[in-house]
């Protein structure tokens, strides 16, 4: 009997991990599938490559300004509620993105699938701590991190086969089955939550207490430095060593590729050793690759640059479990939804930080705003600067760690 109920037991929470993961992933999804059908884009609606980026943007920052937002009704109204509704608002938003008529339409439509995105980032966070044992949580964040990567690293892919195929409107029809999918299994797999909750969720002022703002600070600082290998690489690789496109797309593949394998492993990781133990090895990790990054690629060419990938991405994935995990531990049931909204929107400070205030770096760097008739040279020297200033923030992030943890 007790064997029959372990089993049933496993089956449920099997069942909720992967609801959980495939919100996730439709998140994730919709973040990269776009890119790839800019050009696209602007040739159908005879548009500027400045025009065409907001269907990118639009959605990002939608999803920015909408995760606390998210976090907050979920603690007010119920997590599951409000993960039904941003699903519903991530379907219909995918729709009307197939459907529409002029390029300003369908930016509208992606900052509503935005806002529908970050409700699903931040509620299945904040459903997966609630329903999951504390001797399993590493590893049920790590399977998030690691869905999360799948889906930044297959949008491209994805949407390259669908464009080719069926044309621009695909790419954002596609997401709707999925998404109906996902509220299917969040309906079935997840336990009903006991109505509305009375009183008024935490104050966001009570919830910021000195414990939570390292594990924010840090996770700022940690993003930046991720996004900044997305936004120099490309220019590294493609002007400094002058690789093809296809080449450049295949070697910066590798950390989103290095990235899905290394989710469950740092979250059993964080179950064995504790999430403080496993934070310190990632921000390592991460120090290590920035400083590779400096040096080792202007040494030895692409081969260097991918080495030094392969020490930083599973250094930013058991930071990120170790960190959500850490950081929801103790978090009171009515204020998870909050606090995985600060994750989420802390992160994404660090993305829009990296792509903007790194990127200068890297100009500033290279001597010349000019990046895509620069030298090698001068690439190589924008190069070594960014990445030594990002290995400098991650030493920030370490002494802040060891500040919080006296």
């Amino acid at each position: 009997m007790e064997q029959t109920e372990s089993t049933l037991q496993v089956k449920r929470q099997t069942g909720i991990a992967l609801a959980l993961a495939l919100s996730m992933l439709l998140a994730a999804l919709g973040t990269s599938i776009a890119n790839i059908a800019l050009p696209t884009l602007a040739e159908v609606f005879s548009a500027s490559f400045t025009q065409v980026q907001a269907v990118v943007v639009g959605y990002l920052v939608a999803l920015t300004v909408a995760v606390l937002i998210a976090g907050r009704l979920g603690d007010r109204w119920g997590l599951k509620p409000a993960l039904i509704g941003g699903l519903i608002l991530f379907a219909v938003a995918s729709v009307l993105c197939s459907l529409a008529s002029g390029l300003w339409w369908l930016v509208a439509a992606r900052a509503l699938q935005g806002i529908g995105a970050a409700f699903l980032m931040t509620l299945a966070m904040a459903l997966m701590r609630q329903t999951t044992p504390q001797e399993r949580m590493g590893r049920a964040m790590g399977l998030l991190g690691m869905t999360s990567a799948l889906g930044t690293a297959l949008g491209p892919t994805l949407g390259g086969l669908l464009l080719a195929e069926l044309g621009w409107r695909s790419i954002f029809w596609v997401l709707c089955p999925l998404a109906c999918i996902a509220l299917m299994l969040i309906l079935v797999a997840l336990p009903t939550e006991p109505g509305k909750r009375t009183g008024k969720p935490p104050g966001l002022w009570s919830v910021l207490d000195r414990h939570l703002a390292p594990g924010l600070i840090v996770n700022v600082l940690v993003a930046g430095i991720v996004m900044t290998t997305l936004v120099v690489g490309p220019f590294y690789l493609g002007i400094g060593l002058g690789l093809d496109a296809q080449t450049v797309g295949l070697v910066m593949a590798t950390g989103p590729g290095i990235a899905i394998f290394c989710g469950i492993p740092s979250g059993r990781l964080v179950d064995a050793w504790g999430s403080r133990r496993v934070l310190s090895l990632g921000l390592f990790l991460l120090a290590t690759g920035a400083i590779m990054l400096a040096f080792v690629p202007n040494a030895i060419g692409a081969a260097g640059y991918v080495l030094s990938v392969m020490v930083l991405t599973p250094g930013y994935q058991l930071f990120q479990t170790a960190n959500n995990t850490g950081v929801l531990a103790d978090v009171p049931k009515e204020r998870q939804g909050t606090v995985s909204g600060l994750l989420n929107l802390s992160r994404n400070i660090g993305l829009i930080a990296g792509a903007s205030v790194m990127g200068a770096l890297f100009a500033f760097g290279a001597g010349t705003e000019d990046i895509a008739h620069a030298t090698g040279s001068a690439i190589e020297a924008g190069m070594r600067l960014t990445f030594l200033v990002a290995a400098g923030a991650v030493v920030c992030g370490i002494a802040i760690v060891r500040l919080a943890g006296r």
